[in-house]
């Protein structure tokens, strides 16, 4: 009877733990997620070369599994709150849901702070975070249907269709430049390549 007993208030406390701590439940289809889980990936890496590692902030429910170590390979998603980064041998081009696009450079770290897309919507918006390295990136729709943002260690920017390349030395300086594609002329009398 006592082990009867003892059994009984272990599965009450542990039912008890788990329904206040929504950590430690697992989610089942159609269920509500926990509190700040997120199962909708907002892009995925397009390459990667050498070091690169995927730091997890939010619970994601998903039924694919990261790779222990937090290495990223072609494929694997990311997600809001993801921390990207590279290591002194590493590379990496994300491609989020909008189609934008970062080109991350070695030594390298992205953050993913918030990015709302509805293609049918004009009230986009993200935040990337980005501490140190090298980015090249190309805008996608948010910028042009609602409120794109990258933060660096001395400012944030609004981006508009752009594609700007940031410099983030070890020291914390940025440099800012605007990739631009130049147009060339038809010489007279060349066919028109339209």
């Amino acid at each position: 009877m006592r082990i009867l007993r003892t059994a009984f208030w272990t599965a009450f406390w542990v039912l008890s733990v788990s329904s206040t701590m929504p950590g430690l439940a697992h989610a089942q289809p159609g269920a509500d997620l926990p509190n700040g889980a997120i199962s909708t990936p907002i892009g995925k890496f397009i390459s990667v070369s050498g070091l690169v590692t995927i730091e997890r902030k939010a619970e994601v429910i998903v039924q694919a599994s990261l790779d222990p170590t937090g290495r990223a390979k072609v494929g694997d998603f990311v997600y809001r709150g993801d921390v990207l980064q590279t290591g002194a041998d590493g590379q990496a081009n994300v491609t989020f849901a909008d189609g934008t696009t970062f080109n991350m450079s070695s030594n390298a770290r992205m953050v993913l702070d918030e990015f709302i897309y509805d293609p049918k919507s004009t009230s986009n918006a993200s935040l990337f975070s980005l501490t140190k390295g090298t980015f090249n990136l190309v805008s996608g729709k948010v910028a042009h249907t609602g409120d794109m943002r990258v933060g660096t260690p001395v400012g944030t920017m609004g981006i508009r269709g752009t594609a700007p390349r940031v410099e983030i030395s070890s020291s914390g300086a940025v440099t800012f430049s605007t990739l631009v594609e130049e147009k060339t002329k038809d010489p007279p009398g060349a066919p028109n390549q339209k």
